[in-house]
């Protein structure tokens, strides 16, 4: 029932994002070549809050408190997708062996990350966090109840090739070693 609910909320943000065919030529099957998704800069923010937004609502959805855009996992985020590029593979260790763990510390992010998601495509957002709920594991990292806050970046090729990163993390209260226990 959950999941169908989940995949209800996906689709219904992702009608959202849709547009007319206008005057896209169309292939062999009638529906429309596909078109590349260009960024620009001045869509950062845009493009961040719709990606909050479908992730708040898909979390919703499926009984979890909502997360915030953190302004350090944005950056980790950022850094990990351009570096992909250079790296031209879609992988979650940077060129210098780092983890997201290291990423996120690096930035200063004072919670623990939860997860991190990547993608190499041509796609939206959209349709990139589509892809994700359709994974289990990915799925996992956008609905992990221990998230508070939200990381999300991406880097876009001159070929319009995009590489997405989104990263999860939690309270920094719930991620620091409880004092007063000894063992």
């Amino acid at each position: 029932m959950l999941r169908r609910e989940v995949l209800i909320g996906l689709a219904a943000t992702g009608l959202t994002a849709c547009s007319t065919t206008g005057n896209r030529p169309l292939d062999a099957d009638g529906l429309p070549l596909p078109a590349a998704y260009i960024v620009s800069p001045s869509d950062e923010a845009a493009i961040q809050f719709r990606m909050l937004d479908s992730v708040n609502s898909l979390r919703r959805t499926a009984g979890l408190v909502p997360v915030e855009l953190d302004a350090r996992l944005n950056a980790a985020a950022a850094t990990h997708s351009r570096d992909m590029a250079v790296q031209n593979r879609p992988w979650l260790f940077g060129s210098d062996g780092s983890s997201p763990v290291e990423r996120a510390r690096r930035v200063g992010f004072p919670g623990r990350l939860l997860g991190e998601n990547i993608s190499e495509s041509f796609e939206s957002e959209i349709q990139t966090l589509a892809a994700w709920m359709a994974q289990e594991n990915t799925r996992a990292v956008i609905l992990d109840p221990n998230a508070r806050f939200m990381g999300f970046a991406w880097y876009q090729e001159d070929n319009a090739k995009l590489w997405w990163t989104l990263n999860m993390g939690s309270n920094p209260a719930v991620s620091q070693p409880m004092t007063g226990f000894s063992f």
